[in-house]
């Protein structure tokens, strides 16, 4: 008797043997069909062009443009389109979407019945993937022949891509009227929103416009394309009232439908920020070939359309003095994102070759690079904000430059120079600068396309190069940095990168403070003082050609630039005259639009000190300077000396010339005198300014000379070697004291010649070295007498 197993191995064997041929060929299907869907091909969304939307970084539209065949075509993953919308187009055009494979036989015999033995209105039978395959492929499926071709191509959709693929695809290649095609581009063109964001009345429109895009809107063009066709409102009210009976909740929404509808005219559609919206395009089209169609900038449209009123409201102004270009670029310094820019005038105007980005033109930057080299003069140890400069006619080897205005002012503070934008003071800074040179500055901080250093000379420092707007605002936002260049950001997903050092903390800070104190031409422009400090400076370049204003307020740099793109010079185009008012405008506007604008957080640099100074000679005051003020210094790296300009001279009663010491039992009296040295006396000969000759005597020597003893170093001790703990360096300190004479009341230290502190007499002054190794200390009274001895550091365990 066969066994119970043995019998069921048997049933189940014979079983295959019938059924092996079908089991073989659905094994095969599933092959093929496995096969087809993982057999590599392109995407469906490469099948198109795609336009670019390009936004502010508040997510509002400044341009949506045209694909590379002339459509808006915005691809929207599935996943953001508005279910509504998805639901509402599966409901008119398929609702056995998701069950068929490309076609429904139903719909294709019905519609063949309807078009060819009825006669009536053509109708298709097309489900979504014969659609899709029509726009894909296209087909001319007005015939039968073209229906087969048609159905064959919707079933190799269906075995080559999902459905949620299918569905993706043909929400994105659907028509929508005109040039629209897809739903990203019919929602942003028509309703001014993304596809996720569309409510039920719009989603419903969109869903019944591709049956047949041309005739339903063809009446809201012709009304001017405010409202939406009765016909179109009908069908979608049809479409809504089918909606109902699957989603009756959305009953409350009735009224929204009897209201009209308004559709935006693709002629309204944004065109904003056109300048920089073809930088970033151009940029993008150049790094990457399949980037994303959203593009987020770092600019507010709001301030872009400060700038732009204000420049257009400027010119309108001032046409009647050959004034009708000008340009400007924002900075926010916290990010280094460009909130705003303004190329040209009127991008439409031709005359003034508007379409002309002029941030990125090259031009002379005239004398807006003279910061710069007061910062690196400061940073090289050439001087301080208030060493006195000469401002008298130079020459510098062949080199031979004059100020704007023609005149000369004599000693001039390196504050007022550079607020009065003088030639020569500027010229002879550069002239010191070692390492780097302002060309090498330059070089390092990206100023693209220089030619050789020697090709420039010293006439670089007032504009002999070029640079762009979009340069010259990045070395404005590094001075505002602190010193730390950065690179612009266009788009809001550049990183941020870090800093690079081009300046101290210490020189930026004071350049920025020198730049603070340069009074606001108020006279021009109107204004009234905000609540803000400004730190800027003007530019205008050789032969009137350009005119500059760059600098900061709160946390933006403003760079503006006032002339011809053809060169063509004008005398209107003076920094000061053209420039800076327009500049001012802008800077009252963006105030105005941003009442709680703030300057940002920016400490003390730590190595930094104000240290108080004779002004008549910029260098720390003696007993009888008679005006005395403050300038920044950096220790250890500021040039700095006593003063000896006002000297005191003992004067005999009797005959008015010095005395002839020694001054006992005669009737004398002492007078203060300037000591200029010969050079600076020819300096206020050629300035016109007046100076006091002090008397001379000459029967006899050092006539009127005060008596008095210079001071003497008792700590350190002559001779000594101080030794330090190595785990404590930079912590212990050694003390430094003088005796002095019964006239002095200040005394000044030097450290291998660099000014460390002042004390009183009787008084130590504390020194820290941070290394080891040998030192010179000098000691100076306030009046010019000093004494000097070595100093030797050594380091212990």
């Amino acid at each position: 008797m066969t066994s119970l197993p043995a019998a069921l191995m048997h049933g189940v064997i014979g079983w295959l043997r019938r059924w092996q041929n079908w089991l073989v060929g659905a094994m095969l299907v599933v092959v093929v069909l496995a096969g087809c869907r993982l057999w590599p091909h392109r995407a469906l969304r490469d099948w198109q062009p795609s336009s670019t939307a390009v936004y502010d970084d508040h997510g509002r539209l400044l341009r949506l443009t045209l694909a590379s065949d002339d459509r808006y075509r915005l691809w929207v993953p599935l996943k953001d389109i508005s279910p509504q919308l998805v639901d509402g187009v599966l409901l008119h055009e398929d609702r056995w979407y998701r069950w068929h494979p490309g076609f429904n036989p139903y719909g294709l015999l019905r519609g063949a019945w309807i078009t060819y033995a009825r006669h009536g209105n053509p109708q298709g039978g097309s489900t979504v993937t014969m659609q899709l395959a029509r726009l894909l492929w296209r087909l001319n499926t007005r015939t039968p022949a073209g229906k087969l071709r048609q159905v064959g191509r919707a079933i190799q959709l269906e075995l080559f891509y999902s459905k949620q693929q299918i569905l993706e695809a043909y929400l994105n290649y659907a028509p929508y009227g005109r040039n629209v095609e897809g739903v990203g581009a019919a929602s942003l063109a028509y309703f001014d929103k993304p596809a996720a964001a569309l409510n039920l009345p719009e989603a419903l429109t969109l869903a019944v416009i591709p049956q047949d895009p041309s005739r339903r809107l063809q009446a809201a063009q012709a009304q001017g394309g405010m409202v939406i066709n009765a016909w179109l409102a009908e069908s979608r009210n049809r479409l809504f009232t089918r909606w109902l009976k699957i989603h009756p909740s959305d009953a409350e929404f009735k009224p929204l439908f009897a209201l009209p509808l308004s559709l935006r005219p693709l002629s309204q559609l944004p065109f904003e920020a056109p300048h920089l919206v073809e930088q970033v395009l151009a940029a993008r089209g150049v790094l990457d070939d399949n980037a994303d169609t959203r593009v987020t900038t770092t600019l507010d449209l709001t301030l872009q359309h400060a700038l732009e009123r204000q420049i257009g409201q400027f010119v309108a102004r001032n046409d009647s003095r050959g004034i009708r270009n000008a340009a400007a670029i924002l900075i926010d310094t916290r990010d280094m994102g460009v909130k705003a820019l303004v190329g040209s005038a009127n991008y439409r105007d031709a005359s003034i070759d508007g379409q002309v980005n002029g941030t990125l033109a090259k031009r002379s930057p005239g004398s807006t690079l003279k910061p710069f080299i007061y910062a690196l003069g400061f940073d090289e140890g050439v001087l301080h904000p208030q060493t006195v400069l000469r401002d008298v006619p130079t020459s510098f080897g062949p080199y031979t430059p004059e100020n704007f205005d023609g005149h000369f002012l004599g000693p001039i503070t390196a504050t007022d120079a550079l607020i009065r934008s003088r030639n020569i003071p500027a010229v002879w800074v550069a002239s010191q600068l070692k390492q780097p040179s302002l060309y090498q500055f330059l070089h390092d901080a990206g100023i693209s396309r220089m030619a050789s250093e020697k090709h420039y000379g010293l006439a670089l420092v007032l504009g002999g190069g070029e640079v762009t707007m979009q340069e010259l605002g990045g070395l404005y936002a590094m001075l505002a940095n602190r010193g730390e260049l950065r690179p612009l950001r266009l788009l809001a997903d550049d990183p941020q990168v870090a800093g690079t050092r081009m300046l101290s903390d210490e020189a930026s800070f004071m350049v920025m403070d020198m730049l603070r104190q340069n009074p606001r031409p108020d006279e021009t422009t109107g204004a009234q003082p905000t609540h803000l400090p400004v730190y800027w400076k003007t530019g205008t370049s050789w032969a009137f050609r350009d005119a500059w204003t760059a600098g900061s307020f709160g946390p933006y740099v403003l760079v503006v630039w006032v002339g011809n793109f053809d060169s063509t010079g004008n005398p209107a185009f003076v920094g000061a005259e053209a420039a800076a008012p327009l500049f001012f405008q802008i800077v009252d506007a963006i105030q105005a639009e941003q009442p709680r604008l703030a300057e940002p957080v920016r400490h003390m640099p730590a190595n930094l000190k104000r240290v108080e100074i004779c002004l008549a000679s910029g260098e720390l005051p003696n007993q009888w300077c008679p005006q005395k003020g403050w300038t920044w210094f950096i220790p250890g790296k500021s040039p700095i000396q006593v003063s000896n300009v006002h000297r005191p001279v003992v004067i005999d009663d009797a005959s008015g010339q010095p005395a002839c010491p020694p001054y006992a039992g005669k009737h004398t009296h002492v007078e203060v005198y300037e000591f200029w040295s010969s050079d600076l006396q020819q300096v206020f000969a050629q300035a016109g300014i007046p100076r006091r000759k002090p008397p001379q005597n000459p029967d006899c020597r050092d006539a009127g000379t005060p008596d008095g003893d210079p001071p003497q170093i008792t700590s350190p001790l002559r001779g000594s070697t101080y030794a330090l703990r190595l785990k404590q360096l930079g912590q212990e300190r050694i003390a430094f004291m003088a005796t002095t004479d019964a006239d002095a009341h200040a005394l000044y230290w030097f450290v291998n010649d660099a000014y460390v502190g002042r004390s009183a007499p009787g008084e130590s002054l504390f020194w820290q070295p941070q290394t080891a190794g040998s030192y010179s200390v000098r000691v100076v009274d306030d009046h010019g007498r000093s004494d000097q001895r070595p100093l030797a550091v050594s380091l212990v365990e």
